[in-house]
């Protein structure tokens, strides 16, 4: 594994920022305009029903890192309904889980139950919502698993040098966001989780997107088969192109993540490409897409919050966006898994506060 090597800065400016979306920042980002634009309309009670969402701030109490002073703070005083102007730390997640028929079918082999963060990335919004950090954590990191407590009663045991996204395997958001929180003292103002099925799903209501992949890719786990070269995808092999890791480079999940990259700015310019206000069935097929998949934290779980979201976010460019990965070197005992690579990992996160 080339573990040493993180995903930084690209040499080519602001071309090089507008290709470094990660895939769910980018679906977050420019799906929560989507379902802004078509909140308002006939659907609306539907949209809002498909949300589900998890109570993190009470199962963790007040045991946390701060909270960013301004990160609740409205845009302007004064006003019927000020747009949320702070900074904001988000963990977005990426879910394999395989609950359900349609996400055991795109599970690509592996267990029938249980769910990984298959992808996992903090996105930090400036105050003013005018520049954002997204921070992308390689789900093989070795980290300290803080006890975490659990749905059904009692808590998890603390457990060490055990992969980031065995977090949310042993219990769920709660402790993925806990884990985060441990590992970067940095408080998660809110949570957003986008599931396998859900991916696809947007994707095909999107028209499939286009991506154009450097070398052949022949990967047996995510049943992906492509010869170097543009390719159109359907939401099925989009998603398999998102977990494809063995079938390219040295097979880890750095590898994956510029993959990601790569399908995200796909995303990006297909949404801007299609006129979703003037064809209200494909508008009510995205946000249902989008909404559908999503688990968030009972402050975003309606889709008037959603939209507020989206909204206050509509000055944000990605040419003033920055993805990096977090930093991380090979672990001293295990080559196939990284750990932070200190003290560049704290600086970058005490960045964020």
């Amino acid at each position: 594994m080339n573990g040493g090597e993180s995903a930084c800065e690209d040499d080519n400016g602001g071309a090089g920022r507008r290709r470094r979306w990660l895939k769910i920042a980018g679906v977050t980002l420019a799906g929560v305009l989507v379902v802004g634009a078509g909140g308002a309309g006939w659907a609306f009670w539907r949209l809002n029903d498909n949300i589900k969402s998890v109570d993190i701030n009470s199962a963790l109490g007040d045991n946390r890192p701060a909270k960013l002073r301004s990160s609740s703070e409205p845009s302007a005083s004064g006003s019927a309904s000020p747009l949320p102007s702070g900074a904001l730390n988000i963990l977005v997640l990426g879910s394999d889980s395989r609950s359900g028929k349609e996400n055991a079918e795109l599970g690509g082999g592996g267990e029938d139950s249980g769910a990984r963060s298959d992808t996992a990335m903090v996105v930090h919004i400036d105050e003013g919502r005018t520049g954002a950090t997204v921070v992308s954590i390689p789900r093989d990191t070795l980290v300290t698993r803080p006890s975490c407590p659990l749905e059904s009663g009692g808590s998890t045991a603390v457990a060490y040098s055990v992969m980031f996204n065995s977090a949310y395997a042993v219990g769920g958001p709660i402790c993925a966001v806990k884990t985060v929180e441990s590992m970067t003292n940095v408080r998660m103002d809110h949570y957003i989780e986008i599931d396998f099925s859900g991916f696809a799903k947007l994707v095909d209501a999107l028209g499939g997107v286009t991506v154009t992949t450097d070398e052949d890719i022949d990967d047996e786990d995510s049943h992906l088969t492509l010869e170097a070269g543009t390719h159109h995808l359907d939401g099925e092999k989009a998603l398999a192109l998102a977990r494809t890791r063995h079938g390219i480079g040295d097979g880890s999940d750095l590898g994956r993540i510029g993959l990601q990259q790569k399908l995200v700015k796909a995303l990006l310019d297909q949404i801007s490409s299609t006129n979703l206000l003037t064809d209200p069935t494909r508008l009510y097929e995205v946000a249902d897409a989008i909404t559908g998949s999503l688990t968030t934290d009972t402050g975003l779980d309606s889709l008037t919050e959603l939209m507020r979201l989206g909204e206050s976010l509509k000055g944000l460019s990605s040419d003033d966006t920055t993805t990096v990965m977090m930093p991380v070197v090979t672990a001293p005992y295990d080559s196939n898994r990284v750990v932070a690579d200190e003290p560049e990992a704290s600086e970058l996160w005490e960045s964020l506060k």
